[in-house]
């Protein structure tokens, strides 16, 4: 009789443990749902006049008008670039027209060939599932390589004509605001101890032309980045569109991939603005 209690104390045991890791798979969230941005380069020595503006032909393939928007865009970091090497980016942008600041925290993840959903579960495994709605989660789908991004965006008052905010300034505005997931990222406060030591990398002051292309709202931007060297100034021109699906997303990079090739125009290099202005500024 005893051995029988004891097999049926084994069997409860084994059947609550089941139970329970049921209960945890059923409670897990599930992985965020991206959006998509298309981004490829394009040859600014074939598609920029003297004037580095964009020439009339490329204006013309995308219905775009002669007038552009200019966006000046910093980011803060300290010297060792202690958040970005954390997969961190905190930005302020001032587009033109606008009254105020546009403030993104953004956390990048790789992704490894075309595991999406492998970004994604890691992403999951450090606290941004389905349930995180402060962050936008896209995949920015370049040439060759796909990235994760998280962003949370938010805006301060006080942008005047193109400047943007001092050092002093910049690193109140963004401490003020800072979201939790990027101020607690490995500890309490981490982010906004880093930022009170930060310093300004740009800014950069880049120029936008909207058009339409298979039937989506398409951006030509024309980034001048200080040159590698330290002296001049290498221009990015970069071609970019947003759908919601992998698949539209899939097409319509072919089919963009393919008219830049067509017309001369494509640069084969993935675009890689934020780690260029890390670097040299």
């Amino acid at each position: 009789m005893a051995s029988i209690m004891k097999f049926s104390s084994r069997g409860l045991f084994a059947a609550a443990a089941v139970s329970l890791a049921a209960a945890s798979l059923a409670s897990a969230a599930a992985n965020m749902v991206p959006n998509y941005e298309v981004k490829l380069l394009m040859n600014p020595a074939v598609v920029l006049g003297s004037d580095f503006k964009l020439k009339s032909e490329v204006l013309s393939a995308f219905a775009m008008p002669t007038t552009v928007t200019k966006m000046s865009v910093q980011f803060l970091d300290d010297d060792a670039q202690t958040l970005y090497n954390a997969g961190w980016s905190p930005r302020i942008r001032n587009m033109e027209g606008e009254s105020d600041y546009d403030l993104t925290y953004k956390k990048r993840y790789a992704v490894s060939g075309n595991d999406i959903n492998g970004a994604l579960t890691k992403a999951n495994s450090e606290g941004f599932d389905a349930n995180t709605s402060k962050y936008e989660a896209q995949i920015e789908w370049g040439y060759q390589k796909k990235t994760l991004s998280l962003s949370n965006d938010k805006t301060a008052s006080g942008a005047s004509g193109m400047d943007l905010p001092n050092v002093g300034d910049s690193r109140t505005i963004l401490i003020n605001n800072a979201p939790d997931k990027f101020n607690d990222w490995t500890s309490d406060n981490w982010g906004t101890t880093e930022l009170k030591t930060s310093r300004i990398y740009g800014p950069v002051l880049a120029k936008r032309s909207t058009g339409i292309f298979s039937g989506v709202k398409l951006y030509v931007e024309v980034w001048p980045i200080k040159a590698a060297s330290g002296s001049g100034i290498e221009y990015i021109v970069e071609a970019s569109f947003k759908t919601d699906t992998s698949s539209d997303a899939s097409t319509k990079q072919s089919q963009l991939m393919n008219l830049l090739q067509t017309k001369g125009w494509f640069l084969a290099q993935d675009s890689l603005k934020t780690q260029l202005i890390m670097e040299r500024y």
